[in-house]
């Protein structure tokens, strides 16, 4: 896939015990994302943080949390995002949804320089 040039940042804030049913909020964007086609996306676990709760959420011990935050990052075009959004409206009830306009310089996967 040529995902070089002019493409789209989608970026998803949610907490770790943020569910869709019994299945971890993050873990289902990332598989409707995959179904969708969308390029790739990444999941990254804070070690503290807060939002809109005003809660902090924090790794340190005295006050360990099962709440950290989590953000979700997605790398594709402008039509693959926005295909993609209502998806979220669905998903999130809690949390940040970003969109940002980026630049791709290289993307590339295993055996790709083979071909």
């Amino acid at each position: 896939m040529m995902l070089e040039g002019s493409r789209q940042r989608l970026t998803v804030y949610v907490g770790e015990s943020d569910r869709h049913g019994h299945t971890p909020l993050a873990t289902e964007i990332v598989r409707r994302a995959h179904a969708a086609g969308l390029a790739g996306a990444t999941v990254f676990r804070g070690v503290e943080g807060y939002g809109a709760s005003n809660h902090i959420h924090t790794t340190r011990i005295l006050s360990l949390s099962d709440d950290l935050p989590m953000a979700i990052v997605v790398v594709d075009t402008h039509d693959a995002i926005a295909a993609f959004l209502p998806q979220l409206d669905e998903l999130v009830t809690e949390g940040l949804v970003v969109v940002e306009d980026v630049t791709v310089v290289k993307y590339a996967g295993r055996g790709d320089d083979d071909e």
